[in-house]
Order: C-alpha cells, then structure tokens, then sequence
C-alpha cells in the first residue's frame, strides 16, 4: 500500500463532510446528508440498549441496493430468527423513502456517519455486529477496514464492477485492501469475477443479481389500484417508469399519435412545474393521479407520488423505463418480472447496467436513440406473434436467473462453519 492513498482519502472524506455542512442550505441534499446524521450515534446507542439479539449489518447505497438486500434480509431472517437486522444507508433518498413505514424483517434503520477512523470505530463499537453485509459497490473504507479489524465476517453480494474501477488501476493498492477484507465475494456476472481474480482476489462466486428475486416476489403479489381499473378497460396500456425531459421528447409524439393506447406515465421527479409542461404538450386527455376520481374519458394517468411505480406495471401491455439518456437507466427488471417487453433509451454506459445486454439477448428488451426508432418498436410489437416471443424471452429470462439469495446465505454459511 502507498503511503499517501490512506490519508489522503481520509482528507478527502472530512473535506467533504465539512463542506457538506457549510453549503447545507444551499442545496437540499446536501442538507439530508448532513441533518439526518445528526444524533445519529446517540439514535444507535439507544437502540443497542434496547434491544438485546445479535445483530446482522447490512449496509447500501441506497433505494435500488436496498431492493437488492431485501431477498437476502428476508431469507436471513426466516432461518435465524434470533439475530437482529439493521441496515444503513449512505442516500437521503434511499434512508427518507424506506424509513417513512415499518419495514418487514428490519429492527433498525440508520445512516452510515461519514466514513472518517473515529467515525467507523464508534460506528462499530456501538453496533457490535455478528456478520456483515454489503450490496453492490457502495463499499466505505474505514468501515469496512474496521470491521475486519473487529474479525467480523464480511461479505459482498451482487457485486457488479467495471475495469474503470480504482480498485483495477495500478496505483489503487490502498482500494484493494478494501476488496480483500471481505471474506467472500457473491458477483453478479463473470465480467465482475475475471475483473476481481485480476486484481488478485480469489474469494468469488457468480451468483446473480438478487434484484430478481425481489421483482420477482412484488410482481407475485402487486398492491392494486381499483381507482385505476376503470382507466383501461380493453385498451393496450403503455407504463413510462422514472422517465425525465429526455424520455418524454420521445413518449409524448407518440402519445399525441397512439390514439388506440393508454399510458401511465410516472416522473422520476414529481416535479409539478414539470407536469403541468408535459400536460400541456399532451394532446389527449390527461390527469394527474391525485386529481382521480374522475368521470372523464381520461387516456394518459400522470402519476404526482413516490412508491407506486413496481406495482404499476400489472397495468402495462409494453413498458418504457426511463434514464438512459441522463443519469442512469432505472430497473427494467421490475417491468420483466411481469412478463412484458420493456424499452428504453440509448445506455451512455451500458456496463454500467450488464441488465440490459443479459434482457436483449433474450429478446425481451430494446434500445432506442429516437423518437423514430421507438415508434418502430412499438409498432413491431403490436404484431402478436412478435409481442409473444418478447414476452416468453421475459419469462425465461426470470426463471433461469431465480434463487440467488439462496445460494448466497447458502455459501456464507458454509463459509462460516468452516471458519
């Protein structure tokens, strides 16, 4: 390890943890970020006194890792009932969304402090826990170093990383410390697996992504909508999930053309200025979701909350997922999990979503750089015959990648025993 890479990191985080503080109220997020660390310890040490059981950490990014966890929370608490479970966020979005309602399977949801020495090891002392768990990438060094100082086994599951990556650059030693604290390493792909045994950890299984298990599991049993039902009827419905300005340039030409669908079309950000600009550019008849019910012939459902989007797909013949063209593309899985092709923008990055080679390459998912080429695909799909076999490559593309969770917890305490 090079001298510099530790402090300078370090530097790096309580820079960042200051500045954060001084531009608070300058910036929204910035201010969750800082506020709802506040009293975070004394919140944790409260909680410890409390509550008695061993606890089991999981810790993710946020909202998206979380669905990830789920499964793997779910499946740890069915057959060890007698540990505690509590999960930290790094995301305001992630933390305020989740901890708005009691969550199954979880005692206690908290924010990571910022990832300073000091930090980690109060974090910890505290928390005292007997296993932990990360999800994905959101991987903090001082926590994570700590911990393996502690002897607490540390695993990482749906792993999904790229050689752009510090850990695979050759001046990243201080970063792969941080990979080789983990006792095992679950991946989601052999992309992943090859990139890790590159940098020299052996540690690795490929085991999937866990997403499918849980969009699997809201897809079995969606939340209905009855005030919603009257809306369709008989009529093909379109659901636009997490889409932005970018995705509505294309969505609303073809609403103003698709006089034979439905659509339901859900904001990633329920700006209402926003709304109102694509109301007035939608040339049926539109309402806002929070204006229902109605008596009106209403063809385009705008929906103005957080929340509804997984289970809103029950309603769609095709889905649009939005994203690709700005920040990121949102899940295709949840869609896929219903069975119905799914389509979406241009990926800037594509290995940044391995999702949607693996969904194209069984024919149930298609990119589209314009309006142009989004109206073909729809139109294409119209043809039963060609709408059939998206939606058996959905269907297929679900089965075959089932049950990681499973055979995550199975590995771990395999792992474990043998320790």
């Amino acid at each position: 390890m090079r001298s510099f890479e530790k402090p300078l990191y370090d530097f790096s985080i309580r820079t960042f943890s200051k500045l954060a503080d001084i531009s608070k109220g300058t910036h929204l997020k910035l201010e969750k970020l800082v506020e709802g660390r506040k009293e975070l310890f004394e919140k944790l040490e409260q909680f410890r006194v409390g509550f008695k059981k061993p606890v089991v950490w999981f810790h993710v990014a946020s909202l998206g890792e979380f669905e990830q966890a789920k499964p793997v929370i779910g499946q740890f608490r069915k057959r060890f009932s007698e540990y505690g479970i509590v999960v930290s966020f790094f995301s305001p979005s992630g933390f305020d969304h989740v901890n708005r309602k009691p969550q199954e399977d979880i005692d206690f949801i908290t924010y990571l402090p910022f990832d300073t020495p000091g930090n980690a090891k109060r974090f910890l002392e505290i928390l005292n826990p007997q296993l932990a768990f990360f999800v994905k990438y959101d991987l903090w060094a001082n926590h994570i170093l700590e911990a393996r100082n502690r002897n607490i086994p540390l695993f990482l599951f749906s792993a999904s990383m790229r050689d752009e990556q510090i850990y695979f650059k050759s001046y990243g030693g201080f970063f792969r410390k941080i990979l080789f604290s983990f006792d095992h390493i679950f991946c989601q792909n052999e992309r992943t697996q090859k990139l890790l045994e590159s940098a020299g950890y052996q540690e690795t299984s490929i085991t999937g992504d866990t997403r499918y298990d849980r969009v699997h599991e809201v897809a079995g049993h969606p939340k209905s909508f009855p005030e919603l039902e009257p809306y369709f009827g008989n009529n093909p419905t379109i659901v636009a999930g997490s889409v932005w300005e970018e995705d509505m340039k294309l969505i609303v030409p073809l609403i103003n053309e698709s006089k034979h669908c439905r659509w339901i079309i859900a904001p990633h950000d329920i700006d209402p200025g926003q709304i109102s600009s694509w109301q007035q550019r939608i040339q049926r008849t539109s309402l806002k979701y929070s204006e229902l019910p109605t008596n009106s012939n209403v063809e385009v459902i705008i929906i103005d909350n957080i929340g509804m989007l997984s289970a809103l797909y029950q309603f769609a013949k095709i889905a649009y997922v939005g994203g690709a063209f700005g920040k990121g593309l949102h899940n295709i899985l949840e869609p896929l999990a219903y069975g119905i092709p799914v389509i979406y923008g241009k990926l800037q990055k594509p290995g940044k979503f391995p999702e949607a080679a693996i969904s194209e390459s069984f024919g149930c998912s298609f990119q589209v750089n314009d309006f142009q080429e989004f109206q073909k695909i729809v139109q294409s799909l119209s043809d039963e015959t060609v709408y059939h076999i998206a939606q058996n490559g959905a269907q297929k593309l679900m089965n075959e990648n089932l049950g990681s969770s499973k055979k995550i917890l199975d590995r771990v305490m395999s792992i474990l025993d043998n320790k």
